[in-house]
Formats: C-alpha cells, structure tokens, sequence
C-alpha cells in the first residue's frame, strides 16, 4: 500500500500535505480508497483515507468492518486503522488534518456531500484535485492486480463458453441475463461488474442495451456483454452469436469486426497513441459496406471498476503503458436488423499484449 501512496504522490506537483479520499454510502464509494487500501470485502460506507507523502495511510472505518480493516492492515507496517462511530468521523479527520495545510481531493469520485462538509470542517484548509494523478497512477497494474483481473477473466470467459448451451427457442433477454449472472456467481465471481447486456435481434443495434422480456427466435443474431466481480477486480467480456438458421449479412459482418479486433489488437504496444489502436479497427470497418457503423472508442482501462478512469477513440494521444489493462471492443451495428460486438480485456506488456479474457471469439451459429 505504502507503494501506490508513493506513486500517486510522484504524479503530483505541487506535493499537498495529504491526499483525502472519502467514502459516501452505495454505491456512491471512491474506488481509489479501494486502491490505497487492498481490503478485499466490505463496504466503508462513510469510510475516509488520508494518504501522506511518506508512504503512511491512515484509515478511518466504521465498526461495522473493524475486523475486516485490522486483518487488511496488520501484515503492513504503514497502514493505520482508526475505529470511529459516523459521528465520531469528523473529530477523527480533524486531528489527521492540520489547519492551514494543502490537501488533495478525488475530485473524480467525491460527493458534493462531503466537499461541502469538508469545507465547512476546516475552513483554513486550501483543496486541491488529485483526481488526475490517482487516475494515472490506477491505470498501470500491479503483477498482483493483474492476476485479479486474470481471475475475473477466466469467470467471465467460462461463462462466455457456456452460453451457446444456454440458448433455447422462447428463452428471453432476461432469462438469459439471469442464467449468466448466477453462473459467473457459481464459478467464483462476487458479483456482476455491471448491468448484464443480452440483446437479441434488432436490440443488438444499441450498445448499452438493456435486456427486456424479448424472448428468442430462430434467425436472431445474439449480443451478451458482460463481466465479473473478483476480489474487488472486474472483467468486460462481449460475445456475438447467431441463433438458428444462417444471416449472410450477420456472418459477414461478425467476420469484419474480427478483422478490425486482430488489426487493433496488432496495434496494441508500448508507447502508441491509444488513438492509433482505435482507428486501426476503425479503417477495417470503414474499408467494408459498413462504413460509419463502428459508433463508440474501440476499448476502456479496465481494473476496480469496468470502465478504470481511461478511454481511447479517434483523437486520444495518450500513449499505452507496460501494465495497463485494456478492453478492445470492435463493433458494427444495423438498425432495424442487429449488431455485432467482439470484446476482449488485455494487458500490455513489453512486446505487446496478452489475453485476459480466453472464450472463442469466432462466428458461432447455435442450432435452433
């Protein structure tokens, strides 16, 4: 922990006397407290972090996950819980923050809650943002980390293998959702990382879908986005299907946006822009008949939450880094007819990348 304290502090310029991170109630918690403090359960609604450029982290948590935060603590010398009741919180942060000091805030995921009442408990204090910093330093993983996010993967591309088996005439979006969810949860997952996507048909046209009592038909195209939950990590696997008999149109399109995931995934190394991963998807799509049907940035970071505070498109510089997590996600979509989306999580590594993610990624057709 006293590392990623000491990385977020090496992104900072000027250094303040602190950086504070607090914790409002579900869902709105700041997953970079998660970050500088690795406890693998519990909530700490209410919770606070004051990290110091030593290295040290001071913790306040409510009794209702003492046990959790001394036993996350005790085998790291720099981390100090403090138990305090909610209404005990306030006298808490006031003796770990000295008046007149400069201290920093996620502005990224902090309440207006408790900025207000921040303010309003140390007048003398001048607020920083630190939101910028704790982004970059969240956007490299740790050997540790990545390993999670592996374990979230390998739940999510299990099910990904399953769910061709799951397929049944009449069986609808929300069926399927639900059979995916308790799966992901059978093969270890602590929940879903996000709002399961299954899109039959026509729906497969909207990205973020929302599944409804739509039931499937023979000759539907089938999108299923989803991800897991492991020890706090998270997963974002997308797998396109057709249900029943052969869509020229649908087989061709799928086979185009594997074309454009190889040729962004070909793309995918040390120090380039993450807009060139982008448009190398971007020029397969655009040299088919689908031309302008790719409608979003080609991949997201991917670690505490689905979408990890970076995102490339057609004009991102930002270069790829050693360590970062990525998704790649080509995709083409028809109105009126269906869409298609291959989506896979990736680290990048000195000589390129390496799969998280393992499910088939190829032209599936599930008898009906």
């Amino acid at each position: 922990m006293k590392q990623r304290v000491e990385k977020i502090f090496a992104l900072l310029d000027p250094k303040p006397d602190a950086v504070v991170l607090a914790n409002a109630v579900d869902p709105h918690l700041d997953q970079s407290f998660f970050y500088l403090f690795e406890v693998p359960a519990g909530l700490f609604e209410g919770s606070v972090a004051v990290a110091h450029p030593d290295g040290e982290l001071d913790v306040l948590s409510s009794p209702l996950e003492a046990e959790t935060a001394f036993e996350a603590a005790k085998h790291d010398p720099h981390v100090k819980v403090h138990v305090v009741n909610r209404d005990e919180t306030e006298d808490a942060v006031k003796q770990l923050l000295a008046p007149g000091g400069t201290y920093a805030l996620n502005h990224r995921e902090l309440t207006h809650g408790w900025f207000v009442q921040l303010e309003k408990l140390l007048p003398q204090v001048k607020w920083t943002d630190a939101s910028d910093a704790i982004r970059k330093a969240r956007a490299t993983k740790e050997p540790h980390e990545i390993e999670l996010l592996r374990k979230a993967a390998e739940i999510g591309s299990e099910v990904g293998r399953e769910i061709p088996g799951l397929l049944k005439t009449g069986i609808t979006e929300l069926e399927l959702a639900a059979e995916m969810e308790y799966r992901m949860g059978r093969h270890g997952a602590s929940g879903r990382s996000f709002s399961t996507i299954v899109a039959f048909g026509p729906h497969g046209a909207e990205p973020h879908y929302s599944p409804r009592d739509t039931p499937l038909k023979p000759g539907d195209s089938i999108v299923c986005d989803f991800g897991a939950y492991y020890r706090r990590y998270a997963s974002d696997i997308t797998r396109s299907f057709h249900f029943g008999p052969r869509d020229a149109e649908m087989k061709e399109v799928h086979d185009t946006v594997f074309a454009a995931q190889e040729a962004a995934l070909a793309a995918v190394r040390p120090g380039v822009p993450g807009k060139e991963v982008h448009n190398a998807a971007l020029q397969v799509i655009d040299a088919s008949r689908w031309k302008g049907r790719l409608n979003h940035g080609v991949g997201h970071s991917i670690g505490l939450v689905v979408h990890d505070g970076w995102g490339y498109g057609p004009k991102v510089e930002d270069p790829l880094e050693v360590g970062m997590a990525i998704t790649v996600e080509p995709g083409i979509y028809l109105p009126g007819h269906g869409g298609v989306r291959i989506e896979d999580d990736i680290v990048v590594t000195p000589d390129g990348y390496e799969f998280l993610t393992t499910a088939p990624r190829e032209y599936r057709e599930v008898p009906a």
